[in-house]
């Protein structure tokens, strides 16, 4: 009853949507009334199951049927091998894959999440050509944040991030599927320097337009904001003991569902209302002309630094005048 409240609660944010992950939320008795409760009250459903025996055809059938709108899967590899040697578990692709087949029978939008680490850093082209065979219609690339069993040493640096972002760029303009970054707001930022670069070069008659080629918009509360989703500024991550954080990588505990209003601590918090504050930000991030597409990733800046304000190091581009301050 907890959590079909939860989805009430929700319900007055809008139509969003409402991703169910865990951990395994097929593990849940009460999946299925779950994302019937929430598709009932008008929000959009989403799952992002873990990759097991447990999410069966009929499972994904019946969540269909239930209001389910799209279902994720996680792929870390382009093969077997590098999927499950990351994961620690065998057979976790194979599952993937079957997980994807199932859900497509049945009508149902499918997603690919990925975790760009120093473990497939090298994978990424052969990884962005098997989206296209998978018939997926979202790729949401995450860029890893070094928090829980993630170790600093797993994390690709800023260049080599920068050189993923111009891939995603490039491989956007082509692509059957939308992509989205994410604990990585600066891609935003190469979206924009590349598109202005193809206005000069002729290339291009629209505007530069960071929403575009990948980026999607926050429409929390229905305000269209002209940037990206990123912690506690479009998103909300609700924990398995109902702790309200910015998102799943930024820790810090707003309140708690059991006995604090969602929607408030959302609106009125003084955490969610300071990572909205772009300037509070510290460091690079401060002064950066791309500040308010951008603001860096807060998650990052905080598993590196302690300070969720402080720079965020994993991006290469060095502000106009910073250097000299």
């Amino acid at each position: 009853m907890e959590a079909m409240g939860l989805l009430k609660t929700v319900r007055r944010f809008g139509r969003i949507v409402v991703v169910l992950s865990g951990g395994d939320p097929a593990q849940r008795h009460d999946l299925v009334d779950l994302v019937t409760h929430g598709a009932r009250l008008g929000l959009r459903m989403a799952l992002t199951p873990a990759t097991t025996a447990r999410v069966t055809p009929a499972l994904v059938r019946r969540l269909k049927k239930a209001g389910l709108g799209r279902i994720a899967v996680s792929l870390d590899g382009s093969t077997p091998e590098i999927h499950d040697t990351f994961r620690g578990v065998n057979g976790s692709y194979r599952q993937a894959l079957r997980i994807l087949k199932d859900a497509q029978a049945e009508g149902l939008s499918t997603q690919v999440n990925t975790v760009i680490s120093n473990y497939n850093l090298a994978d990424f082209d052969r990884l962005g050509a098997l989206m296209g065979e998978l018939g997926i219609v979202f790729w949401e690339v995450f860029f890893l944040v070094p928090i829980g069993r993630a170790r600093p040493e797993d994390t690709p640096s800023a260049d080599e991030f920068e050189a993923i972002f111009h891939r995603m760029f490039e491989l956007s303009e082509t692509a059957s599927f939308d992509m989205k970054a994410t604990a990585a707001p600066h891609y935003a930022r190469v979206v924009m320097q590349r598109q202005i670069d193809q206005r000069r070069r002729g290339l291009r008659a629209e505007p530069p337009n960071p929403l575009t080629a990948g980026l999607y918009h926050s429409m929390v509360d229905g305000i269209r904001r002209a940037r990206g989703v990123t912690e506690g500024d479009g998103y909300a991550f609700i924990s398995h003991t109902g702790e309200i954080f910015p998102s799943g990588f930024l820790p810090i505990s707003a309140g708690n569902v059991r006995t604090d209003d969602l929607v408030e601590v959302y609106r009125h918090a003084p955490l969610f209302q300071r990572l909205r504050d772009r300037s509070l930000l510290k460091g690079k991030c401060g002064v950066c002309e791309y500040r308010e597409i951008c603001g860096g990733c807060r998650a990052r800046a905080y598993a590196l630094t302690g300070d969720c304000f402080g720079a965020d190091e994993s991006c290469a581009f060095t502000p106009a005048g910073y250097a000299a301050t």
